[in-house]
């Protein structure tokens, strides 16, 4: 028989390190760990490839066994209500806990189709339009999100949280806008910016060929790097009295345009 590792206190030094994998950019990247929670967003993250170091269970809620059957071969620690309340970020979950390592994002790990359809995002802020560009990338089952002079750690518990396990699902790159327009053009890769300027309606292009569609934050649009080096700017147009709409909106509809004249 083994002895099943405990902790009942949230003075424990382990434990202590995994708040700071909560609240704290700089602790995940120096571990390259994050922490996550709930039985669908680990199984998700496992299924996407990602390594699950250790699990965290409180057994009022689940099981050893529940807890064993996600990721065999993970440490396992059972703790208690006092210990999972300071760790869980949501209010409802599931009793369970997970560390895993962070993967590599770099635009050089990009497994492209021969027909790629990529979004790119620049300087997204919010994680909640970061999680939902994720989730609609998702559905489009695109070949890879890129994320353009990122603002926010992608590991962020928030944005963890609102992909609803997305995350883990997309092919995802971060880099600074330069090279990033050099990976598209060295791959002849048009790319279609969603911009006011010097645009044209965004159904009049043919995304059929390897295409990255590319929006910017709903503030401040697209920096003139993009503006310039696009193959087209375009812009969908508006009706009512404001000029913009939400980013993921302006996102899917374009992803579903490109999706609709690929016959999907």
């Amino acid at each position: 028989m083994y002895l099943l590792k405990q902790i009942t206190s949230i003075q424990n030094p382990y434990i202590k390190s995994l708040v700071q994998l909560q609240e704290k950019a700089k602790a995940r990247k120096q571990s390259g760990t994050f922490l996550m929670e709930g039985k669908r967003e680990i199984s998700i993250a496992i299924k996407g490839g990602y390594k699950i170091e250790t699990l965290l269970f409180l057994p009022e809620i689940c099981s050893e066994t529940e807890a064993r059957q996600l990721a065999a071969t993970a440490e396992l620690i059972e703790i208690n209500k006092e210990v999972f309340q300071k760790l869980a970020y949501r209010d409802t979950t599931e009793g369970i806990l997970a560390v895993a390592k962070t993967k590599s994002m770099q635009l050089s790990d990009l497994k492209l189709s021969e027909n790629p359809l990529i979004l790119v995002a620049e300087a997204p802020e919010k994680p909640g339009n970061i999680g939902a560009l994720l989730r609609t990338a998702d559905a489009a089952n695109l070949d890879a999100v890129i994320i353009a002079n990122p603002k926010s750690d992608l590991y962020n518990p928030n944005i963890v949280r609102s992909s609803v396990g997305c995350l883990f699902t997309n092919q995802i790159a971060t880099g600074i806008t330069s090279e990033i327009i050099a990976f598209l053009k060295e791959r002849n890769i048009s790319f279609y910016c969603a911009t006011l300027q010097n645009s044209t309606s965004y159904h009049t292009q043919d995304y059929t060929t390897p295409t990255a569609l590319v929006v910017g934050t709903e503030a401040t649009g697209l920096t003139e790097e993009w503006r310039i080096a696009a193959t087209q700017n375009i812009i969908i147009p508006m009706q009512g009295e404001i000029d913009s709409m939400n980013v993921s909106v302006a996102a899917a509809i374009l992803i579903f345009e490109a999706k609709r004249q690929r016959g999907f």
